[in-house]
């Protein structure tokens, strides 16, 4: 099946969305963008994802995080399901959110993108749009993809997390360990020596003793 893998530049389509007519490049700009898809409108578990992701806009933009989702509906039945993700966020049920949503009634994007769930299927015996995260760099290209069957939501609050590793491994030679959030100590990347580490992380290396006796668990403070 036809998809993006990681390093891949995202193509540049042009759709309807909720907003107008895009190119997914001029939309994103120089920005990083997160693209999320959904099996269908008016289906529970997708519109509490909408909602949440609703909520948290305003710290994706923090992050210069454009975000845009996708379903297989129509964009008049994305403005009418737009009414009651509002309603669901306790908020006037207006026709639009603070991001885009794609039209996608063909599916064409969804093919061309890989996000088909294999298992799960409509009424009439289609695949369902997957539940995938794609998260584009500034240069267009893939840097994390994740995909969730149909039936279960995602967790907004780890893809905010992962895009904070991502921004900062993207700029700095650190790489974010297990359960690490923003402000955590980070790794050192195992390519750089010792001496440049120490010239690099002003704040310090810290090496955790291992019976292998190999030094290779460096750990150094956040860096701005």
């Amino acid at each position: 099946m036809p998809g993006l893998l990681l390093g891949d530049e995202a193509p540049n389509f042009e759709a309807d969305t909720t907003h107008g007519r895009i190119r997914f490049h001029d939309f994103l700009g120089d920005s990083w963008g997160i693209l999320f898809s959904h099996p269908r409108d008016f289906t529970p578990v997708c519109t509490t994802e909408l909602g949440r992701a609703a909520k948290l806009a305003a710290e994706f933009s923090k992050r210069n995080v454009k975000m845009i989702a996708l379903s297989i509906d129509s964009v008049q039945d994305h403005l009418s399901w737009c009414k009651d993700i509002n309603a669901y966020n306790g908020e006037q049920p207006t026709e639009k959110l603070p991001f885009p949503i794609i039209a996608d009634k063909n599916r064409e994007l969804a093919v061309q993108l890989g996000m088909l769930d294999p298992d799960e299927r409509d009424k009439d015996g289609m695949p369902l749009t997957a539940r995938v995260v794609f998260i584009f760099g500034p240069d267009k290209k893939l840097k994390l993809s994740i995909l969730y069957p149909a039936t279960t939501g995602r967790n907004f609050d780890e893809i905010l997390r992962v895009v904070d590793s991502l921004q900062l491994t993207a700029y700095k030679k650190v790489a974010t360990p297990v359960d690490w959030k923003a402000g955590d100590s980070v790794m050192v990347v195992p390519t750089l020596p010792d001496e440049e580490a120490k010239k690099l992380f002003p704040k310090g290396v810290f090496t955790k003793d291992l019976p292998s006796g190999k030094k290779y668990l460096r750990y150094t403070p956040q860096p701005e």
